[in-house]
């Protein structure tokens, strides 16, 4: 009861100082390297008014892997002015990686935003924020793009549980999925796609009220284009 005491007053006494880091924007909500290009790009923006930030940005394998990703990000850490933008650049250091399908990993942009000489008198806390955006290796030999081929994803009942088969190279980020026209919530991140050549695991949603699927496909530009059909 005392530290939730001592907790309260220390958050009545402190102020938040949020806004600067919420007007940090990035230009993609994903980013894909061809492997037919020497490098992929993305932006980041700073809109906020008088206050520049610094901008620290690295890949990696996921969470809990903690072996080094094949790419390099340029410049790894800046300051970004009020009004201005910069471009982040991944090159790829030539690690041997798969050439028959993608290669996930993922993308890492904190903004840290600087303190003004009065917020340092009134005890302002300054948060910083990390962005984590899918990075996707696309080999060279792969031609095509995944809503291409996203007719070919199969389902099948298994249990409560629906399975959807990814044959392809590609992988398939799900914007939406419904089944007997319940809207399926995911609950952890790895429920939001299928790796290539592999299967996943869905819960039925309660109240499905047919054997059908409907799904759409994230295309490279973060967007959902066409809506599938299928039965299982």
């Amino acid at each position: 009861m005392k530290a939730f005491l001592f907790l309260s007053l220390f958050l009545t006494s402190v102020s938040f100082s949020t806004s600067s880091i919420a007007a940090v924007s990035v230009g993609g909500t994903r980013l894909v390297f061809n492997g037919n290009e020497k490098e992929a790009s993305i932006t980041v923006s700073n809109s906020n008014k008088g206050i520049p930030v610094l901008i620290q940005s690295w890949v990696d394998r996921g969470e809990n892997n903690t072996t080094k990703a094949p790419f390099t990000i340029t410049p790894p850490l800046f300051r970004l002015e009020p009004g201005q933008d910069n471009t982040l650049r991944a090159i790829y250091s030539g690690e041997r990686l798969p050439e028959d399908r993608e290669s996930l990993f993922w993308l890492n942009i904190k903004s840290i935003p600087s303190i003004k000489k009065e917020d340092m008198r009134d005890n302002t806390l300054q948060l910083a924020i990390k962005k984590r955006l899918k990075f996707i290796y696309r080999p060279a030999s792969i031609k095509g793009v995944p809503e291409e081929s996203a007719s070919q994803l199969s389902w099948k009942r298994v249990g409560n549980q629906l399975q959807v088969t990814n044959p392809t190279p590609f992988y398939m980020n799900f914007g939406v999925i419904k089944v007997g026209g319940q809207m399926f919530k995911p609950v952890l991140p790895e429920q939001t796609y299928v790796a290539p050549k592999s299967e996943l695991l869905i819960t039925v949603p309660s109240g499905a009220a047919s054997n059908t699927v409907d799904w759409k496909i994230i295309n490279d530009y973060g967007t959902s284009g066409k809506e599938f059909h299928a039965t299982y």
